[in-house]
């Protein structure tokens, strides 16, 4: 049995929840399934499910990022597969994300990744990945 079975959830930090998620929504051209509010009624935890597998995506406030946390892109990067390398990193750019790394190719087999900054500190990363596309059709089938 894998100790890692997947990607189930990722967590972005935002100061501005709200803004964040409408930012991911017109960026996903998806809306968010689920909310949960701080006591103020701002929002505290915004979840989007995405993607052949319907992972989720999470907005955090970042109140409750753990402590040292900068709010500055580093750590982690997730790279999330796309079917247009160069029109997801363009659209993000267009939509106010910030070039992180330039689209590198991953040897010679079709493997690209590039990443940005969205405009809230954290990173999103999107890759050409042949061997999920192999996956996701070998399930279809």
């Amino acid at each position: 049995m894998s100790t890692l079975r997947g990607m189930c959830t990722i967590a972005y930090w935002a100061e501005d929840v709200a803004a964040a998620v409408d930012w991911y929504a017109g960026f996903l051209d998806a809306e968010p399934y689920f909310r949960r509010d701080n006591p103020d009624g701002t929002p505290a935890y915004v979840e989007f499910r995405i993607g052949d597998h319907q992972a989720e995506l999470g907005i955090c406030d970042s109140r409750y990022a753990p402590p040292g946390t900068t709010g500055k892109p580093s750590g982690a990067v997730t790279y999330w597969a796309v079917d247009d390398l160069e029109g997801a990193v363009e659209r993000a750019v267009a939509m106010g994300a910030e070039p992180y790394q330039p689209i590198v190719a991953r040897g010679d087999l079709g493997f690209r990744t590039a990443s940005v900054a969205d405009p809230f500190g954290n990173v999103l990363g999107l890759m050409a990945n042949p061997h999920y596309m192999e996956v996701v059709e070998g399930r279809r089938s």
